[in-house]
């Protein structure tokens, strides 16, 4: 089926949507309430199976472009010990490709370029929601693609599901060196990763307690093995990124709303925001527009049409994707605690 849709928010999910709506010959608009997109350097993991969402979207080559593969990754202890193999090999002989890292300004620019290509999906920047029943007039869907903080979800959900903080300050930043390991070394009650992002340079990623300071974080992490102590040190403090890790909960009983009316779908942060533990943050919400647009495609015209595929795309992305968030949650609590012995005999266990 066609339609006319307005999402809400131009984050990664929000227009992984927008694309894929427009390709099903959609009219769509995109309304952001920021007055410029965010364009800070993190780097995400995008797992194989949204390779291929993102190969469905049009935009696959575009990311390969830019993406470097992620292999021989490991868990270590703070003097450098390797105590277990991330199980990147194990993805890439299953899926035949390999998991891949962009910085999040070469994503976002290869969907933009995707949407831009249409030449008739305007994205109004500077738009505050406030009244989603307004917004839905005249409109056969909305979608909260607008994170953590989704106005579109507390106006069809309420406020009892919500951000949560999890008692720990998230750093990150990109090193202009390159880093001779990767993988993540977990110590007591913090940890550090460190991931190529593209050549000559580093990202890095650090957990440390919720009061920690910028002027603390290299303290921190002075004696652990190198190049932690020099990554910091080759980083500008300036542009580090510093926030409190969040998820949402509890999880939500759906990700959509078939009010005839005013129907609404949720996807990205707004419907499962979940700790980065597992970086899995923007595959979900690639997975979740994929799962949404091909619903929505393949359902016959009308309300009906589109209340049978809001329904499709919750039984086949809600419970995966609050797994996952799950998961990550959990895991971020292992990696964290301070009964380190336990958990690093645990971690051997794991298969090489």
């Amino acid at each position: 089926m066609t339609g006319t849709a307005t999402v809400v928010g131009a984050g990664i999910g929000g227009l992984a949507t927008a694309i894929g709506l427009r390709r099903a010959g959609w009219s769509v608009t995109v309304l952001e309430r920021r007055t410029e997109l965010e364009r800070y350097g993190a780097a995400f993991g995008i797992h194989p199976t949204a390779q291929s969402a993102l190969d469905r979207l049009g935009v696959g080559d575009a990311l390969r472009e830019h993406a470097v593969p992620y292999r021989d990754a490991h868990i270590r202890t703070p003097d450098g010990t390797s105590i277990a193999r991330l199980p990147l090999e194990r993805i890439e002989r299953k899926a035949g490709r390999p998991e891949l890292l962009i910085s999040r300004t070469y994503l976002l620019d290869a969907l933009l370029a995707g949407l831009d290509a249409f030449g008739d999906v305007p994205i109004k920047l500077g738009e505050r929601v406030t009244d989603v029943d307004a917004l839905a007039a005249g409109q056969d869907l909305v979608i909260g693609a607008d994170g953590i903080r989704s106005a579109v979800r507390t106006a069809r959900f309420g406020d009892r599901s919500g951000p949560r903080e999890v008692g720990t300050v998230a750093w990150i930043g990109i090193a202009d060196i390159e880093s001779p390991v990767h993988g993540e070394t977990w110590g007591s009650g913090r940890f550090f990763g460190l991931t190529p992002v593209e050549p000559g340079r580093t990202n890095w990623y650090a957990t440390a307690p919720e009061a920690t300071t910028a002027d603390e974080l290299r303290g921190l992490f002075a004696g652990w093995h190198d190049p932690i102590p020099r990554i910091l040190a080759a980083t500008d403090p300036a542009t580090w990124i510093r926030y409190e890790m969040r998820h949402l909960h509890p999880a939500l009983p759906s990700f959509v709303s078939t009010d005839p009316v005013a129907p609404v779908a949720l996807v990205g942060d707004a419907a499962h925001a979940m700790t980065p533990n597992l970086g899995q943050g923007a595959c979900t919400a690639i997975l979740d527009a994929d799962a949404l647009t091909r619903a929505l495609a393949a359902a016959p015209p009308g309300p009906a049409g589109v209340t049978g595929a809001l329904r499709a795309y919750d039984r086949e992305r809600r419970r995966s994707a609050q797994r996952t968030a799950f998961a990550s949650r959990t895991l971020h609590r292992f990696m964290s605690t301070e009964r380190t012995r336990l958990r690093d005999a645990a971690v051997r266990l794991l298969p090489g």
